[in-house]
C-alpha cells in the first residue's frame, strides 16, 4: 500500500474515525489529517496534521506537493441543519472546496479523489421506500442542493477530464466517538449518550420518523472499499446509494431499553422534522453491492450493544 493520503475535514464525525482506520492500513506517516482547527489527542499524536481551509486551493496544492499526496478525501462540509441557518456559507464551503480539489486532480496533481454525498440529494418527490439509485432527485435543503450539484460536478470531471473521483450517498451515520456536528440525524447519536447519562431524551423528530442509518464502522469500511476498488468496477461516478438499516426513534428506544429498562423518550419535533420528512425511509443500494461487493455488518441491535458498551466504559 504505497498511497499518500490527505484528508480535508479530518476532525469531523466521519473524518476522525476514517483517519485512524486509514492510518492503520497505510501507515501513520502516509495519512495527513487536516482541518481548520486541531483534532483530538489521538489524531494529533498518531500522525501528521496540518491546519487547512478546505476552500484554499493554493494551500491544498502546497500540502499535496510537500507530502507527495496521491489521494485526497474531501470531507469538509456544512451539514443539513446548520446549512439551513447559513445557506450562502454552506454553498460556498461545500461547492468551492470540491471544485478546487477536482481542478487539482484534473491538472494531475493528485490521482484519486473521494467526496461524500448524502441521502439529502433526495427530496419530497423521491420515492420514499427502497429509493433506487436512479430516481427523481429534487432536494429541498441547501445541503441537498450542494450535494446534488457536487455529484454532477464529479461526474463531469470524470467524463470530460478522466478524473478518478468516487462518492457515496451516506445515510445517517451513527458514532459514539465524536459528538455530531449539525446534521438532521444527530438524534440517533444523542439518544445513546442521554440514555446513559440522564436516562431520558427529548427527540427533535417524531417517534414514527423512519430514516436510513448506518453505524460508523460500516460507513468507514464502505468508503475505503470503494476507494480500493478497481477503476473499472466503479461504474457510477455521480454517487452510489449506500444502506445498512432503517428505523424510527421509537424502535431505537425499544432497543436501548433492552439494556437500560427505565429509559424514557419524549418527542418535540422542530425545524429538522421537515428536513427528515423530505428524505427516504429506506434505500436500495444494490448497485454498490453488485459493482464492488459492498456488505454491511451492523444492524440496530448489534450497533446498540456496541455503542452502549463503549459509552459506559
Amino acid at each position: 500500500m504505497s498511497e499518500t493520503i490527505l484528508i480535508l475535514g479530518a476532525s469531523g464525525q466521519i473524518g476522525n474515525e476514517l483517519t485512524q482506520e486509514l492510518r492503520s492500513i497505510y501507515g501513520n506517516s502516509s495519512v495527513i489529517a487536516s482541518d481548520i482547527k486541531e483534532g483530538n489527542e489521538e489524531m494529533m499524536s498518531s500522525g501528521p496534521f496540518e491546519i487547512i481551509d478546505a476552500t484554499d486551493k493554493e494551500t491544498i496544492l502546497k500540502m499535496v506537493k510537500k507530502y507527495k499526496v496521491s489521494q485526497v478525501y474531501l470531507l469538509a462540509a456544512m451539514l443539513s441543519a446548520t446549512a439551513e441557518k447559513f445557506p450562502q456559507k454552506a454553498w460556498d464551503l461545500n461547492m468551492n472546496s470540491l471544485l478546487g480539489v477536482l481542478e487539482l486532480a484534473k491538472d494531475k496533481h493528485i490521482k484519486q479523489v473521494y467526496w461524500p454525498s448524502s441521502i439529502a440529494v433526495f427530496g419530497p418527490t423521491t420515492p420514499k421506500e427502497n429509493t433506487p439509485q436512479k430516481t427523481i432527485i429534487e432536494p429541498s435543503t441547501v445541503y441537498g442542493i450542494s450535494k446534488l450539484s457536487g455529484e454532477f460536478w464529479c461526474n463531469y470531471y470524470h467524463e470530460k477530464y478522466g478524473v478518478d473521483v468516487r462518492s457515496l450517498r451516506y445515510p445517517g451515520v451513527i458514532s459514539w466517538k465524536v459528538k455530531p456536528g449539525g446534521g438532521t440525524t444527530d438524534y440517533a447519536v444523542d439518544i445513546y449518550f442521554k440514555a446513559v447519562e440522564e436516562g431520558n431524551y427529548e427527540c427533535f423528530v417524531s417517534k414514527e420518523t423512519r430514516l436510513p442509518m448506518m453505524y460508523m464502522n460500516d460507513a468507514v469500511a464502505a468508503t475505503i472499499k470503494l476507494m480500493q476498488a478497481k477503476p473499472e468496477d466503479v461504474k457510477i461516478r455521480t454517487s452510489y446509494n449506500l444502506a445498512a438499516m432503517d428505523f424510527t426513534p421509537e424502535e431505537m428506544a425499544v432497543e436501548i431499553r433492552k439494556h437500560i429498562p427505565d429509559f424514557k423518550v419524549s418527542y418535540k419535533p422542530d425545524f429538522r422534522q421537515k428536513i427528515a420528512d423530505s428524505w427516504p425511509s429506506s434505500i436500495d443500494d444494490s448497485e454498490a453491492r453488485k459493482d464492488w461487493n459492498w456488505q454491511h455488518k451492523f444492524n440496530l441491535s448489534s450497533m446498540t450493544s456496541d455503542i452502549l458498551k463503549n459509552i459506559k466504559n
